[in-house]
């Protein structure tokens, strides 16, 4: 029986992009997918289609599934989330709305957030709520907003930008008298330089 091969040239850009995207060099995707380096360098450039076994493991290794790297189960490519359609949640005095859909694969998150005086997005004690290497940036839009990543405090004022390790034990608060509105974009699973 022969093995079929994948004929769709973007397959390649896509396992580059996703690679690099995760920070990984052709040596570590050729030991998480048990495809070798010589192979997924000729897939990436389009000198050749990985077979459907070839694919998967190598969908294995970027941790998606083999019609997530196809994208064969998006249905569109352009999705528009409008103003107050996102999932909202909110918990005392803490609004979050998620503005990304739901999408496989999805390697970020963006959530628009509301603080009033004296809430907070969680407390010192609570677990971290993102994967080992996650990073977080954090553009706060309106109000002035404490962040406290590992017991280390961060003033922040409108217009101020701040990035971090989002695996960290961290929160925002509000310890002014208005409300703070922030947005914030997690990118999962990033390793640390």
């Amino acid at each position: 029986m022969q093995a079929v091969a994948i004929e769709n040239g973007a397959v390649g850009a896509r396992v580059k992009a996703l690679r690099d995207s995760m920070g990984l060099s052709l040596r570590d995707l050729a030991e998480r997918s048990g495809v070798s380096a010589p192979m997924l360098s000729q897939v990436e450039r389009g000198e050749t289609s990985p077979t459907l076994a070839v694919a998967g493991r190598i969908a294995s290794g970027l941790d998606l599934t083999l019609s997530q790297l196809l994208r064969l189960d998006e249905a569109e490519h352009v999705i528009v989330v409008r103003d107050g359609e996102g999932r909202t949640r909110v918990r005392s005095g803490h609004r979050f709305e998620e503005l990304t859909p739901p999408l496989p694969g999805q390697r970020a998150d963006v959530s628009r957030h509301r603080l009033d005086p004296g809430a907070a997005t969680g407390g010192p004690s609570d677990p971290p709520l993102h994967e080992p290497g996650a990073r977080e940036t954090a553009l706060v839009l309106s109000g002035e907003l404490t962040l406290v990543v590992d017991g280390d405090d961060r003033g922040l004022a409108a217009g101020d930008t701040v990035t971090f390790d989002a695996d960290l034990p961290h929160h925002f608060e509000n310890r002014g008298a208005e409300p703070a509105e922030f947005v914030a974009v997690v990118a999962a699973g990033l390793r640390r330089s």
